[in-house]
């Protein structure tokens, strides 16, 4: 997701599929005893993010997970790395082929003609996600993905495409957010992220606070470390990091793929 979300502002999503409740008084249990799940996740295929972002995850020994649009150059001229990324347990996810979006509305000037979104159809859009799925088990070998929408739209020409490729996917991220409100009602494929930009480490720890004090789920969304576009810091990246590292009888910092397994393990429970 590359369009710019304050990091405290709650998003309203599209939720498809079943809802399943929770006995109301009985909190979702977190593998190990954790208070909540963390998520670290890198959209686009940034330089950055192989230059920084991977060593300092592997530095703290946590698994992050990285949407590739696969038409981006890192793709083509660093497949290695990208390879290497995922032997190390880093999740590699899809985030379509072109990372097209819609073009109205402000904000998306830099959207170009070609990849307007209302100008491709949902069939059309789903078929090349599917590619890219193939692409990513040629870099990988995995089968088992998780999706985020290109700019948190849902539709490809007039038409919503997320029905079109549910069944490709373990779990998608398809709405802006904070922390994920409430285990009871999450939909898998209308997961919540938030897309900090240019904040603190602080801040990116107090909302690793306010999922562990709600039970729940916390999905960051970063795209540049220490530079490309809509960045934060490599320190700010680094403080974060180091919290849930030293903490991590409280949080459980995993792909996003292993923890919707689980999470979609426990509602076919209740």
């Amino acid at each position: 997701m590359t369009k710019k979300i304050n990091l405290f502002l709650l998003g309203l999503g599209l939720a498809f599929g079943s809802q399943i409740s929770f006995a109301a008084d009985k909190p979702f249990q977190w593998p190990n005893g954790a208070k909540a799940a963390i998520n670290l996740a890198y959209d686009d295929a940034l330089p950055t993010q192989l230059d920084n972002a991977i060593p300092a995850l592997d530095k703290y020994g946590l698994k992050g997970s990285f949407y590739l649009t696969l038409s981006a150059e890192t793709v083509a001229n660093r497949m290695a790395d990208w390879r290497k990324a995922a032997i190390n347990g880093h999740e590699l996810a899809n985030h379509t082929l072109f990372h097209q979006c819609s073009r109205v509305g402000a904000g998306r000037e830099w959207v170009q003609p070609e990849n307007d979104l209302d100008k491709v159809s949902a069939v059309q859009l789903a078929a090349q996600i599917r590619v890219g799925n193939t692409m990513l088990h040629a870099i990988d070998g995995k089968t088992e993905r998780t999706f985020t929408t290109p700019c948190g739209d849902l539709n490809a020409g007039g038409t919503p495409y997320l029905p079109l490729v549910k069944n490709e996917f373990v779990a998608a991220k398809a709405a802006f957010g904070r922390v994920v409100p409430d285990m009871k009602t999450l939909d898998p494929y209308s997961v919540v992220v938030a897309t900090p930009a240019d904040v603190s480490g602080k801040e990116l720890i107090a909302a690793v606070k306010e999922a562990a004090a709600k039970g729940t789920m916390m999905n960051f969304t970063f795209h540049g470390i220490g530079g490309d576009h809509l960045s934060i810091s490599n320190e700010a990246h680094e403080e974060l990091l180091k919290y849930l590292a030293d903490n991590k009888d409280i949080y459980w910092t995993d792909t996003f793929v292993t923890i919707m397994k689980y999470v979609k393990e426990q509602q076919a429970k209740k």
